[in-house]
């Protein structure tokens, strides 16, 4: 078939807004203005226009590897951050009837198919004469696939810290592309990353993967570092993979996004998408993380115990040390289902040891108004603290810093303040941190985790990449890797949930005037991003340049 002709050396685009429908920001593609398609192309399932372009330097050349953004609005502020597709660089792909059509275990859904216009809202809650703000395409299974079952090659990776849910995650990739797309191609690529090119894979198969859920860990091994982005796409195209499903934390992701770039510089069709992993729930834009309710749960059993030895010794006080090396929300949220909880320390909120209002004076005064005292520190926790007296000890091969014990370190200082005092004090340390990693997702983790895979498997076989799969305000969208990887997701300090913390456990806030202010500064700032603005340099650069160019 020959190329769709070139557009005539006069022709520019017209970026006016129409009523209703959101259009390009960016200059759309010269195949859709032509009408030379392919006979099996559906053009309501293919991405509308050539929305997307690499950053550019400040000579206006295109960045090595830089990261995609695709973007279209629309009125009333309307932004959508699209995800690419196979077709914005191998134009004219064929596509074909999507299997579930005659699945007969759909066939009572009453729709079969999302409709391609669907966009999700990253913030639900708006003002009548507020813009509408960023949205992102909803995930679900597409009518026209750009993927045959039996071309399909896919293979699964796991890379970074163990979390509830691994498996399911795996499991549910496996049985989605088997059972819905009648794929049975399917790799998993052992012990991380590396293992694109120095381990061997494993064949994956719905009678393989049947009861994996029902264990912790990750059946295909897993390991920090080792990316080498070259020899991965080089084992990428020599297996012949066409669909590559990264999952793993924000590090991970990043990864990812690094593959597509490459895949797509070498012009292959290769669907890269991915599953956040974390159970610290740091990653930004989605709902949470799947592992944290599970992470939450299995929490409580470290509180309960550390409440029974408080309960029951003289002066008995129970220290439990949770994950959360940047965000404290596993603390957070165990603190307020436990009830149990009287002092909550996460990283998001620094607190002080000595003087009126400080640590050990809480201690003191509740130990005599109760006589026993439970504390739930995260480990991101006091490092300020600890970096006062102690020398950091590094990164790990993922390059995140390593912390610093903050549970041995604060059941050293306490005893040695109540030692210091002549006061009697039985404390009993309990650390869970890797039986909670350990363990198998909860039911409800579960059927997130289904849905979590699903929704990628549905992605990459109507020929989405670059993506990763998330859940925003309930609802699974494909959301870009830039925006899960730009910054970390953190407990806000001046918002109810945290109040609420405040009122079950009794605690003082430990906080000055100026830490308020620069959190409530910060949460400011996030809310006006959410309103109409897209909240990425790249993406602001964009629309800047597209209401530049309407002004002209």
């Amino acid at each position: 078939m020959a190329p769709p002709p070139a557009p005539p050396a006069d022709w520019t685009p017209d970026l006016r807004p129409v009523a209703s429908v959101p259009v390009p920001i960016t200059v759309p593609s010269p195949r859709d203005h032509t009408h030379h398609h392919h006979h099996l192309v559906d053009r309501r399932d293919t991405p509308r226009g050539r929305a997307w372009e690499p950053e550019r330097n400040r000579r206006g050349e295109a960045m090595d590897g830089a990261a995609v953004v695709k973007l279209m609005s629309g009125e009333a502020g309307y932004v959508l951050e699209d995800v690419p597709h196979v077709s914005d660089y191998l134009p004219d792909l064929p596509t074909y009837p999507n299997p579930l059509q005659d699945n007969p275990a759909y066939s009572v859904v009453k729709q079969y198919f999302v409709n391609p216009d669907d966009t999700v809202c990253q913030k639900i809650v708006v003002h009548k004469d507020g813009p509408r703000g960023n949205h992102f395409r909803r995930a679900g299974p597409r009518q026209r696939v750009y993927f045959e079952p039996d071309e399909v090659h896919a293979c699964i990776v796991t890379c970074g810290g163990l979390c509830p849910g691994l498996n399911t995650v795996i499991r549910e990739i496996v049985c989605g592309l088997s059972d819905m797309y009648g794929v049975t191609k399917i790799l998993g690529i052992q012990g991380g990353y590396r293992g694109f090119y120095a381990r061997n894979t494993i064949t994956l198969t719905p009678k393989i993967v049947n009861d994996i859920h029902k264990r912790g860990g990750t059946v295909l091994g897993s390991s920090r570092g080792g990316h080498d982005t070259v020899k991965i796409v080089d084992s990428i195209q020599d297996r012949g993979i066409n669909q590559v499903y990264v999952i793993g934390g924000d590090g991970t992701q990043r990864g990812a996004g690094v593959i597509f770039e490459e895949v797509r510089r070498r012009g292959l069709k290769v669907s890269v998408a991915g599953i956040p992993k974390t159970i610290d729930n740091d990653i930004p834009v989605i709902d949470k993380s799947f592992g944290f309710d599970t992470a939450v749960e299995e929490a409580q059993r470290a509180i309960n115990a550390a409440h029974v030895e408080a309960v029951s010794a003289e002066n008995g006080i129970g220290l439990v040390k949770l994950m959360g090396r940047h965000s404290g929300f596993i603390a957070h949220y165990a603190t307020l289902a436990s009830r149990d909880v009287d002092c909550c320390l996460i990283p998001e909120s620094p607190f002080y040891l000595e003087g009126e209002g400080g640590l050990f004076r809480y201690i003191e005064r509740r130990l005599k108004d109760n006589g026993h005292m439970v504390i739930v520190v995260a480990e991101g926790a006091g490092q300020k603290l600890i970096a006062e007296t102690m020398q950091s000890i590094g990164k790990d091969a993922s390059g995140n810093q390593l912390l610093l014990d903050v549970g041995l370190w604060l059941s050293q200082k306490i005893n040695e303040y109540f030692k210091k005092n002549k006061m009697t004090i039985n404390l009993k340390y309990i650390d869970p941190t890797y039986m909670i990693r350990a363990i198998p997702s909860n039911a409800s983790d579960n059927v997130y985790c289904t849905l979590l895979a699903h929704s990628v498997v549905h992605g990459a076989m109507a020929g989405y990449t670059g993506f990763t799969i998330g859940q925003v305000n309930g609802r699974h969208c494909y959301i870009p890797f830039y925006r899960i990887t730009e910054k970390q997701n953190r407990v806000s300090i001046t918002d109810r949930m945290w109040a609420r913390l405040l009122s079950s456990t009794n605690q003082p806030s430990f906080l000055c005037n100026k830490v308020i202010e620069e959190a409530k500064k910060e949460q400011e700032r996030a809310a006006q991003l959410l309103d109409g603005s897209p909240s990425h340099r790249k993406v602001d650069d964009e629309v800047a340049a597209s209401n530049l160019g309407r002004t002209k």
